[in-house]
């Protein structure tokens, strides 16, 4: 998914931790479409700017296609950065310039890395009448933040605990792990809860959470929250325990604290002005001539590619 915002703002983010869990309300961002599919958008903010590497929480629908027209994004570039794809309902094509094509389907995990430089495109399919999901990016660390681009699918199988269904996409919880490879310690799972279920989960100490409520009530680190809120936990505890208030279903991120300083600038994550600026020159001359360079040769299917904005006028600054 492309940040489809003409005039983005320089992303700060940090990876201090708070003293105090929160509860971090969404902001509508339109994503792009010929009726503009709006999202809901919880990271990063002024008040939370990573949860561990995860850097951009982005959560729509259910959304009636025939309304919103659905997500039409065309070629768009990323550096710095894994993007993971994950739905509820509908289906989304994926193409990208190491070649792969793929599908996202509700419970199925797509991680694209970025690396030194990659592009795709994401559209819903024709026969999606209705799409609810999120969208994720993870900032790569300093070492490896050059990494060969790729792109990885992986269906977890579900599993019981306790009474509540878990989807474990990445990382490891209640006994299930993930294959799918991360360059951070991460952890993402779906967690649907039936109303009056409290859940005690075991998780590491070292990781900051995050709990998104896709819907119903949950209480959680002794603050409740609602449809499209995000919870942020710092790390310090070794147990994590939701009630649903309501019938439920979230997505428990994690991941130990960055400890770096980045710069996000659109669909970009590097380390100063200069480097976002030759990304973005980079890609303006890729879409241009369509010769292979840093983000690789363009699918033959693509008619259309985004433009970048235009930098601000100050420059953007590093901070962690």
């Amino acid at each position: 998914m492309s940040n489809l915002d003409p005039a983005p703002e320089e992303l700060t983010c940090t990876s201090a931790p708070n003293a105090h869990g929160r509860v971090l309300e969404p902001r509508s961002v339109p994503l792009g479409g010929p009726r503009a599919m709006p999202v809901r958008r919880t990271l990063p903010q002024r008040a939370q700017s990573l949860i561990g590497a995860w850097c951009f929480v982005d959560h729509y629908g259910p959304d009636d296609v025939s309304v919103t027209g659905g997500m039409r994004v065309p070629g768009h570039p990323h550096t710095g950065l894994q993007t993971v794809s994950w739905l509820f309902r509908g289906e989304i094509e994926h193409r990208d310039t190491t070649g792969a094509h793929a599908f996202v389907r509700p419970g199925e995990v797509n991680l694209m890395t970025a690396g030194r430089g990659i592009a795709h495109s994401e559209f819903s399919t024709p026969g999606t009448t209705t799409l609810h999901g999120v969208q994720l990016w993870v900032t790569l660390p300093e070492p490896d933040r050059f990494a060969e681009p790729g792109f990885e699918h992986y269906t977890p199988t579900p599993v019981d605990v306790e009474g509540a269904r878990i989807l474990v996409f990445l990382g490891s919880l209640a006994g299930q792990a993930s294959p799918v490879h991360t360059f951070t310690p991460l952890l993402g799972a779906e967690i649907t809860l039936p109303a009056g279920l409290e859940l005690r989960l075991a998780v590491d100490p070292s990781f900051e959470h995050g709990v998104l409520v896709d819907r119903g009530t949950v209480e959680t680190s002794g603050v409740t929250a609602g449809d499209g809120n995000l919870v942020h936990r710092p790390a310090g505890s070794g147990a994590l325990t939701m009630r649903a208030h309501t019938d439920a279903r979230v997505l428990l991120l994690g991941g130990e604290p960055l400890g770096e300083q980045i710069v996000m600038w659109w669909n970009f994550v590097g380390r100063s002005h200069d480097e976002i600026a030759e990304y973005r020159r980079e890609w303006e001359r890729a879409r241009t001539t369509r010769e292979p360079g840093r983000f690789g040769a363009f699918p033959g299917s693509w008619e259309e590619t985004i433009p970048a904005p235009e930098l601000p006028h100050v420059r953007l600054r590093p901070r962690g």
